[in-house]
């Protein structure tokens, strides 16, 4: 059973920076793709970036590009979202899921991802 634990969540001003981090568990991130995606209060949930293992495919959504970064480690199986000149619009529950092709988990059908229970990200203006 795939299971998926963030972590690096917490609250910052706005133009500071946060680090989330994802670890993986019953999947192996060599054969697949894992990303970040997000839900604010009131809004539907979004891709925010996705990496295939061997990071040959990199998604981004528009508004966050140029400001996070995402990242992996395969060998601990794990992802991370550098986020910097954070916003207050970037205030969010950020999830990290798992599916295989990167295409599906970007823009396939959520219920087939697997999904972690999600960190709270808070940006005060």
């Amino acid at each position: 059973q795939v299971q998926l634990v963030e972590s690096g969540g917490g609250s910052v001003q706005a133009g500071g920076s946060l680090t989330l981090s994802c670890a993986a568990s019953g999947y192996t991130h060599s054969n697949g793709c894992m990303g970040w995606f997000r839900q604010g209060s009131g809004k539907e949930r979004e891709g925010v970036a996705a990496i295939s293992a061997g990071g040959g495919s990199i998604y981004y959504s528009e508004s966050v590009k140029d400001r996070f970064t995402i990242s992996q480690d395969n060998a601990m199986n794990t992802i991370a979202l550098q986020m910097n000149s954070l916003k207050p619009e970037d205030t969010a529950m950020y999830y990290c899921a798992a599916d295989s092709p990167c295409e599906r988990l970007w823009f396939g059908d959520d219920a087939l991802h697997a999904w972690g229970q999600g960190t709270l990200v808070t940006v005060s203006a």
